[in-house]
């Protein structure tokens, strides 16, 4: 018997993937979390052997509750599930440690699959997640750090220096800091240049 932990922040997402799961013989749901930090906790105390993780949550996301579940259950495997499939949505889930990478349009037939994969120590991926991995790997994108993606973000909604360092609690130097190392990576020399490169690149959701 393979045990699942199921979290999402909507009830009726967990919901409708337990009666999904209930319905194959060697699954079992064995606990339920609605956000990053709850999902931590009952993991840890659980030991599940698959958790399904959904990626945006508030407070805590799921690429952040996968580093620290895995950091403290090494044994169990997490398989992200989730409406979004952006470069920077993939690349951060992989990089905290998830084995798979799932949409919820996905059928019970591949959720259960995926989950018996994830079990076995498989890697699981949506055919159009897989896509979009093999395309970066193809092409490779600049690495900007998730704070210089951040401030990219302000200054693309029209943000001043001064503006995002209140924002984010930080001063105008260092968003200036931020901002020099991310005209370096992506080898531009202005604002508004970085952000069309941060653009064409996936790095950024168009404003």
């Amino acid at each position: 018997m393979i045990t699942v932990l199921l979290v999402d922040d909507h009830p009726v997402v967990r919901e409708g993937l337990r009666g999904m799961l209930s319905r194959e013989a060697d699954l079992a749901v064995v606990g339920e979390a609605a956000g990053g930090t709850e999902a931590v906790t009952v993991a840890t105390a659980l030991r599940p052997d698959v958790v399904l993780m959904d990626l945006r949550m508030p407070e805590v996301d799921g690429a952040a509750a996968t580093e620290q579940i895995l950091a403290a259950c090494p044994d169990t495997r997490v398989v992200i599930l989730t409406t979004y499939e952006t470069h920077t949505d993939i690349v951060r889930a992989v990089e905290a440690g998830a084995s798979g990478y799932l949409l919820k349009g996905s059928s019970r037939a591949e959720l259960a699959a995926a989950v018996r994969a994830a079990a076995r120590g498989e890697t699981v991926l949506a055919p159009s997640v897989s896509a979009r991995l093999h395309s970066r790997r193809q092409h490779p994108r600049v690495a900007l750090s998730a704070r210089e993606v951040e401030v990219l973000g302000h200054v693309a909604h029209g943000l001043t220096n001064a503006e995002i360092g209140r924002l984010l609690h930080i001063s105008e130097t260092t968003v200036k800091t931020h901002l020099q190392r991310a005209f370096t990576k992506l080898d531009v020399s202005d604002r508004t240049a970085a952000v069309t490169a941060a653009l064409a690149q996936g790095l950024l959701a168009t404003p």
